[in-house]
């Protein structure tokens, strides 16, 4: 398994990182189990949870997944073997993460959620602690092709900025200092949103960002349009997240299929990527895989593993022979034909699924 530097931290992660979010809702505790013994038996030391999973959120199933992660490593005794990241909801409306009351990204809300974290995955401590998307009001995934009214200004002239950053930041301050967490990252953020809180933690507020984890696939590049730049000069990692698409780049999808037991058949949690004209896009990427020899699943996984940028290409599976695929990504060989078929297909038809 190849490795990375995270950041700018001294901390090396697998170049895959195994997702959790289906874990105790789509996967029992058992299989959760099974998918991490099998990814560390591939040379995997990394893996990403949230406060918020499994997906899709729900009250009764709220925080299954790090429970599912904590009985794991209590009975491996590898607390030690694990880059563990996990992460705070941003601004919601759902009340059952703070006990009857919404969320935002002030000091009690952040410290509720990571003393419930650490409880539920049986640890001391979390190597990476993200902002699962931002307080303030910006679209989800905060790096839309187009930002619609999200950010009409207020009658006093200004956007709806949540719980400022400079106050969110400090509260990382002190979770460092207390050892609860060792590291600070983002997720869903924006090229605007990352460098304000570096600009913060420049003035000696609270810790550097040293991660971001959004969406990057085939279907969405926009992290290549600005943030890009931003993470390569700050040193800002990214943690690419959805290198499937939601699985629509699997090829199971095509031609309007929906398979019993997948997640858009389940759940109604498709629209990012049911957008006009994204079916044919998807298609269209799926028979170019084909066409190179390849199941989609593998080519769209390789394409995100193979750009330099990527720190970590984030996989999730339901079944353990998805996973074999996901994990085996890191080992093909992506060539500059690859490349430029892909290029081709992108210039025509840009992000279609931000």
């Amino acid at each position: 398994m190849k490795m990375s530097r995270l950041g700018r931290t001294d901390l090396a992660v697998s170049k895959i990182c195994l997702g959790s979010m289906t874990w105790g809702q789509q996967n029992t505790q058992a299989e959760g189990h099974a998918q991490m013994d099998l990814a560390f038996e591939h040379g995997v030391n990394f893996i990403d949870t949230a406060e918020l999973y499994p997906i899709p959120p729900k009250a009764e199933t709220q925080g299954r997944t790090e429970k599912t992660i904590g009985t794991w490593m209590k009975a491996k005794g590898n607390r030690d073997k694990v880059v563990l990241a996990s992460k705070v909801v941003g601004r919601t409306e759902n009340q059952w993460f703070r006990d009857g009351r919404p969320s935002r990204l002030t000091r009690a809300d952040i410290f509720d959620a990571v003393e419930k974290s650490l409880a539920r995955l049986g640890t001391d401590y979390i190597d990476l602690y993200q902002i699962h998307w931002p307080d303030r009001e910006v679209p989800w995934g905060s790096n839309p092709t187009r930002i619609g009214g999200q950010l009409a200004a207020s009658p006093a002239g200004k956007a709806d900025r949540g719980t400022p950053i400079a106050e969110t930041l400090a509260v990382f301050d002190e979770l460092v200092k207390q050892g609860k967490i060792r590291h600070f990252g983002l997720s869903n953020e924006s090229s605007w949103g990352v460098m304000k809180f570096l600009a913060e933690a420049d003035k000696g507020i609270g810790p550097r960002p040293i991660s971001l984890q959004n969406a990057y696939n085939l279907l969405n590049r926009t992290f290549e349009v600005n943030l890009a730049e931003v993470c390569a000069f700050e040193n800002v990692a990214l943690l690419a997240y959805s290198p499937l698409g939601q699985g629509y780049l699997t090829g199971k999808y095509d031609h309007g299929a929906r398979p019993a037991g997948s997640r858009s058949q389940l759940f109604n949690r498709g629209q990012r990527y049911e957008t006009p004209n994204a079916a044919e896009v998807q298609l269209e990427y799926n028979e170019l895989a084909r066409s190179f020899g390849m199941e989609p699943a593998l080519f769209a996984s390789a394409y995100v593993s193979s750009r330099p940028f990527v720190t970590s290409n984030i996989i999730g599976a339901t079944a353990i022979w998805q996973l074999e695929m996901a994990l085996s990504s890191v080992d093909v060989t992506w060539t500059d034909e690859m490349q430029k078929a892909v290029d081709a297909i992108h210039q025509r038809v840009g992000n279609p699924c931000p």
